[in-house]
């Protein structure tokens, strides 16, 4: 830390001292971006010390088994989930009904923005939780996480809540399980993740969500999935594929024993990445959060391989 203050103490010093020297505005600017630029980097390399070359601001590796944190940096911080968020939401979709059940889609996918990720789920449309977990977590489609909230407050309530309302009384189930499961640090207003100041969590309560999900079997076998086909409504058989660039053998970042979990993205948030594995019997999950796009394969790779080291 003192390393730290000493290299942004220098930074400001040198602003200022080209700024007396009266070089042009946007000379300084330009001067003074690079610096800003090589100072982060100096930073990030001194915070990441046992594992260079991370790029997320909060990163977290956890035995699966025993809840150990193996290495984390910045794990309590406050941070926004993303997609990620949908572990919460797919588990308790998985946890309130059967995954055979069958769920009716309705107007509630009409509220997705042109710029949201989507399965292409319509009004009408009826899948198993099953099908509609794997549409949550594989393609990332905030439609179908919307679907789970009004499934699971008509199931909940006994009544035909709105989309706004399903939405926010989805809400405070999340708040509820994720205390229960020991995420005392997050607060989610949404099943789906799209930016909003009061939905954060950290990189620590994450990883124990996704401890918690990995644990219910349906779940499990879903994100391990690199495709999964819905066919249960003939009308709308369709494939979902998964996103998570860890399990796909044709992928550059394929990782041998892999098997999930969930990958995110927003402006604010960044690449965020919770990533799972095993190898001779230890299993490790790990959390990167407000990576690049690049960094967020780059640094689950390197947190699973210093897990599965240490």
């Amino acid at each position: 830390m003192k390393r730290t203050k000493w290299i942004i103490g220098l930074l400001v010093f040198t602003l200022i001292l080209m700024a007396v020297e009266k070089q042009p505005l946007e000379q300084v600017r330009e001067k003074g971006a690079a610096l800003v630029a090589r100072v982060e980097e100096k930073i990030r390399s001194l915070r990441h010390s046992d594992i260079p070359g991370l790029e997320g601001d909060a990163v977290l590796v956890m035995d699966r088994n025993t809840g150990k944190v193996i290495y984390s940096e910045q794990a309590k911080k406050r941070m926004y989930p993303a997609s990620t968020t949908k572990i919460l939401t797919a588990l308790i979709l998985l946890e309130k009904s059967r995954p055979d059940a069958t769920v009716t889609v309705g107007n509630e996918v009409l509220l997705l923005a042109a710029d949201e990720s989507s399965a292409g789920l319509v009004p009408g449309e009826t899948l198993t939780v099953k099908e509609l977990v794997a549409a949550m977590l594989l393609p990332s489609g905030n439609d179908a996480a919307r679907t789970a909230a009004a499934y699971v407050t008509r199931l909940e309530t006994g009544k035909e809540p709105g989309p706004e309302e399903a939405n926010a009384l989805f809400a405070e189930l999340m708040n509820k399980r994720a205390k229960e499961i020991g995420a005392k640090r997050s607060h989610f207003v949404n099943p789906h993740g799209m930016h909003d100041p009061q939905h954060y969590t950290t990189a620590y309560d994450m990883a124990l969500i996704a401890r918690e999900a990995m644990d219910n079997a349906e779940f499990r076998a879903i994100v391990s999935e690199t495709r999964y086909v819905a066919a249960s409504d003939a009308r709308y058989v369709r494939p979902f594929e998964n996103r998570n660039k860890l399990l796909n053998p044709g992928e550059d970042w394929y990782f041998q024993g892999a098997n999930g979990i969930k990958t995110g993205y927003t402006e604010k948030a960044g690449y965020c990445l919770i990533g799972s594995a095993v190898q001779d019997g230890k299993e490790l999950i790990t959390v990167v959060l407000h990576s690049s796009e690049q960094g967020v394969w780059s640094d689950t790779v390197k947190l699973l391989e210093y897990g599965f080291r240490n």
